[in-house]
């Protein structure tokens, strides 16, 4: 969608996204291999009592979600930044849901726009695990 045509408020629902044990080990043992998310025995001792899932791989587990229902699609330019709050803990089997909201617009140009928006993920049990906030340029007509 053009910048002209988002609105503050705007929400779409993001489909489920499952966290797999064996994707969430292969990515923490290329990306985020520390004992907290590689090594089972370590994480029996540690505050979750078990493995957690690296706050990337769960985020962007909800992201590609995201981009199925994605608000701008063709009229993105560029992504600006990002924010990621991790809140609780993502275990191996976890199903995350979530809701993004444009909660922010500022017109920059005649050619373009900055979109603020903020996704809000949950684990099976409706607890909030994860808030993202993401600002991206976006072609005005």
């Amino acid at each position: 969608m053009y910048f002209d045509d988002l609105a503050l408020g705007m929400t779409a629902d993001i489909a489920p996204a499952v966290i797999e044990k064996e994707k969430m080990m292969e990515f923490a043992h290329t990306y985020d291999n520390i004992p907290l998310h590689t090594d089972e025995e370590y994480a029996k001792d540690s505050p979750f009592g078990q493995l957690i899932a690296p706050g990337v791989m769960s985020f962007m587990s909800v992201w590609v979600k995201y981009l199925e229902v994605d608000f701008l699609g063709d009229e993105l330019i560029a992504g600006k930044s990002t924010k990621i709050e991790w809140i609780k803990p993502v275990f191996a089997d976890d199903v995350l849901t979530g809701k993004a909201t444009i909660t922010g617009l500022t017109k920059r140009s005649v050619r373009n726009g900055l979109v603020e928006i903020t996704i809000e993920a949950f684990n099976q049990d409706g607890e909030l695990v994860l808030t993202n906030v993401t600002e991206a340029v976006v072609k005005c007509r």
